[in-house]
């Protein structure tokens, strides 16, 4: 037992290594893990104090935890069984697909991450790339929502800045978990969106074994009170106008939803730009009829550097106005009081209307409507134009520049001139045929909310027609 043994030193260092990675895995690292867990609970804990509606502990809970409450959710085993009998494998085959889709799923939320990173850098953001106006919302209705509800905000999609809009605008409210698509899931990016919460899906799997997987965890997730943001559009819009709405993850919502447990209550969320970043992407997808079009990260780094070389050398201008509006809530319990069956469509149709009722009207869509519609025009009858259409939109959601009409004119005027989606020559302003569809793209997305006379083309001059909307509202 004495005698000295002999062995090359590099085997020496590797049982030195074993032995302290061995020790600091067994009593180092629990400790260490308990110490900064406890800060991070008392940190949370005062963060919560200010926010109208704290984080849950659904969203705080452990990443690891909650694949494994996933993966051991009776119905996604039933799911797993049912799928290895029809494709003739064995069960624990299908289960390792379930794994592999809960960790594809599931979030790693990070309050330092969301509330220390994100919503700093979507406050700089949103400043430094648009003037960003909140315009409309009933805040008693928001107020009045019931705390112990599951809160899911629901937006039209114009833009990827959506989210960073929206998460910015939010960021007093509460920490949004966001369903994003297969874009995000490339590195290092998809590290930082699933540590602020967000849960990846694929938007076109047709793998029953994979929707069930999804649906099990949109379940978990609203019985849990977790606050949740969607696009019932499902992806960015490539004519402008609001499309109608998939119901994929409504029907999950629907489906999980337990009467005897929280309430739903969905707030509708619009938005608006004066410059859509992605209209050019959009628009050629919408040419070519194919919705699978995919901005190469490396563009993005360019354009990105694009912008901060203009602003170092003071030629940079922001992209004109964002608006956002919020919308009245729509409790689920009281949506579906009386009604029998599968109520998902009404829902969907319902959230829609509300969404549509509210989409802010900016000075781009606004001027870009009226010279799609009349061609050329001079600035004073552009103006003359404006408060004419103005005046026929009673209901709508109008954003007024300064409350001035000839300010709004120039900074539109502006907008589509430097886009060169309009020329102006000889005191008149008439649109670039090349970039019609660029127009009409903006025009669209205040299309439904026009006088009939005034929505088609080339129509009659009569803006009289009654207006579909939800508030009056002049933004600040």
């Amino acid at each position: 037992m004495t005698q000295t043994v002999e062995i090359p030193l590099w085997l020496f260092m590797l049982i030195v290594g074993f032995a302290a990675v061995t020790f600091a895995s067994h009593f180092l690292f629990p400790s260490v893990r308990w110490f900064f867990r406890r800060r991070l609970e008392r940190a949370v804990a005062r963060l919560n104090q200010r926010l109208e509606r704290p984080i849950e502990p659904f969203k705080l809970a452990r990443r690891h935890d909650m694949i494994q409450r996933l993966i051991h959710d009776p119905q996604v085993a039933q799911a797993a069984a049912d799928h290895a009998a029809a494709a003739g494998i064995p069960e624990n085959v299908a289960y390792e697909q379930v794994r592999r889709y809960a960790r594809e799923i599931v979030p790693g939320f990070s309050a330092f991450a969301y509330f220390g990173l994100a919503i700093r850098a979507a406050r700089l953001l949103s400043n430094a790339v648009y003037r960003v106006r909140l315009g409309h919302q009933d805040e008693a209705a928001l107020r009045a929502i019931d705390p112990n509800a599951t809160v899911v905000f629901v937006m039209n999609h114009r833009s990827n800045m959506d989210y960073v809009l929206v998460t910015y605008l939010a960021a007093e409210r509460t920490a949004l978990s966001y369903a994003v698509g297969e874009w995000a899931r490339v590195w290092p990016l998809s590290r930082l969106i699933r540590a602020m919460g967000a849960y990846f899906i694929r938007r076109r799997s047709r793998n029953n074994l994979y929707r069930k997987v999804l649906a099990a965890y949109v379940r978990l997730a609203t019985r849990g009170g977790s606050t949740q943001a969607m696009f019932p559009e499902g992806g960015l819009s490539l004519d402008g106008a609001i499309a109608a709405p998939k119901l994929g993850l409504l029907k999950y919502i629907v489906e999980g939803y337990d009467p005897q447990g929280r309430d739903v209550v969905f707030v509708p969320v619009a938005l608006n730009y004066d410059r859509v970043l992605e209209d050019k992407i959009l628009t050629s997808a919408a040419k070519d009829g194919d919705r699978r079009f995919r901005a190469r990260i490396g563009l993005v780094a360019l354009r990105l550097l694009r912008l901060l070389w203009l602003w170092m050398t003071r030629r940079y201008h922001r992209s004109g106005y964002a608006g956002v509006n919020f919308g009245r809530p729509l409790s689920l319990a009281a949506f579906g009081s009386g009604r029998e069956g599968d109520m998902t469509k009404l829902l969907g149709r319902e959230l829609m209307a509300r969404i549509s009722a509210i989409v802010p009207v900016l000075p781009v869509p606004l001027i870009a409507a009226i010279l799609q519609q009349h061609g050329s025009l001079s600035r004073a009858a552009v103006e003359h134009r404006l408060a004419e259409l103005i005046a026929a939109m009673p209901l709508a959601q109008v954003h007024m520049p300064r409350e001035n009409l000839g300010y709004a004119v120039d900074a539109g005027l502006r907008q589509l001139v430097r886009r060169g989606l309009i020329c102006g020559g000889n005191g008149q302003f008439k649109p670039v045929a090349e970039r019609r569809d660029l127009l009409a793209f903006y025009a669209n997305s205040i299309r439904h909310l026009m006088p009939q006379d005034g929505a088609r083309p080339g129509g009659g001059d009569d803006f009289s027609a009654p207006a579909k909307g939800n508030a009056a509202s002049a933004g600040s």
